[in-house]
């Protein structure tokens, strides 16, 4: 059975906030079609408390409008999905074969550097739906689909998966040791370990590390209004309709500003991830993600202060 909401959660969601977020709640419910995979209200809304919670772990949910801010930010429809498909809902899996299965094919050949028609590829894509199914066990129970928080598309989660995947295969054929066999010949030993569960990464740490030291030379390097947007946005996490009094912009242009920052953000990011030791594209989609998931960077720490007072030595200035 899936969790109640916020069950063995180390943060659970103040009540009163959760409470004065009941309007929304209906209309994400609605909005999302869980009813069509036959998600009760209280399932999705359970799964959106465990996304929430996930988010939150380490605190920084104070009010109101930061709760209802990130649940507008989830992938309602996906995470709709995915709790009609961890219940084994057929309507939800006909839907879900339907509609993903030619884009892991094509997500994996990418993965892989071959054709989607590749046998490589066809087994990192089709090796997915086992464990999307759960077929260990009772059906939800472990199901991958148990881990989406919404927090990213379904698409974007299953290529960070196949991603994984594919980076772990590459280490478990190194991890075959040779050893003399009773006959004299070779034989090889276990592997240390299974392939990874997304969630059990034991290289997980040093993605994030190496996202997280690739961020801050990429914000080290930016002109320092759009350093400021960013300092306003996520540490002191201000509304865009605030930004942009202090900045004397409106608010649709500091909504605008914010979205070219994060894609050349990425992009920087993107390339540092690449300089020596250079990650592989798969290793690099993690990083994003684990990053993503598990919101490990401290934003105070990134932008100190409340003043926007970062140093000014060697920083380009916006005219």
């Amino acid at each position: 059975m899936p969790q109640s909401p916020g069950e063995n959660a180390k943060y659970r969601v103040p009540s009163a906030l959760w409470a004065a977020a009941e309007g929304l709640l209906d209309s994400l419910y609605a909005e999302s079609g869980a009813a069509a995979w036959s998600v009760s209200r209280e399932r999705f809304v359970a799964a959106l408390e465990r996304s929430v919670c996930k988010r939150f772990a380490e605190g920084g949910l104070t009010t109101q409008q930061r709760l209802e801010e990130y649940l507008q930010t989830l992938y309602a429809e996906d995470l709709a999905l995915a709790c009609g498909c961890m219940e084994g809902t057929e309507q939800a899996w006909e839907y879900f074969v339907r509609e993903y299965q030619g884009y892991l094919r094509a997500s994996a050949g990418s993965i892989t550097k071959g054709s989607r028609a590749g046998t490589d590829a066809q087994e990192l894509a089709d090796s997915l739906f086992a464990e999307l199914f759960g077929l260990v066990g009772k059906r939800g129970e472990c199901s991958l689909f148990r881990y989406f928080q919404g927090r990213s598309s379904l698409k974007t989660w299953l290529r960070t998966i196949l991603a994984q995947r594919h980076v772990d295969c590459i280490r478990e054929s190194r991890r075959w040791t040779p050893l003399p066999g009773d006959n004299g010949e070779e034989k090889k030993s276990l592997p240390a370990e299974r392939i990874g569960n997304p969630v059990l990464d034991p290289h997980r740490e040093r993605y994030v590390s190496r996202f997280v030291a690739a961020l801050e030379s990429s914000l080290a390097a930016l002109p320092r209004n759009d350093w400021q947007r960013l300092e306003l946005y996520y540490s002191r996490q201000l509304t865009l309709a605030e930004i942009g009094k202090k900045l004397g912009e409106h608010e649709s242009s500091v909504s605008r500003n914010l979205e070219r920052l994060r894609r050349e953000l990425r992009g920087s990011i993107e390339t540092l991830l690449k300089a020596p030791p250079p990650l592989s594209e798969p290793e690099i989609i993690l990083c994003f993600q684990y990053a993503a998931e598990d919101a490990p960077i401290d934003f105070r720490k990134l932008f100190p202060g409340k003043q926007a007072g970062r140093p000014e030595a060697g920083r380009k200035e916006t005219s």
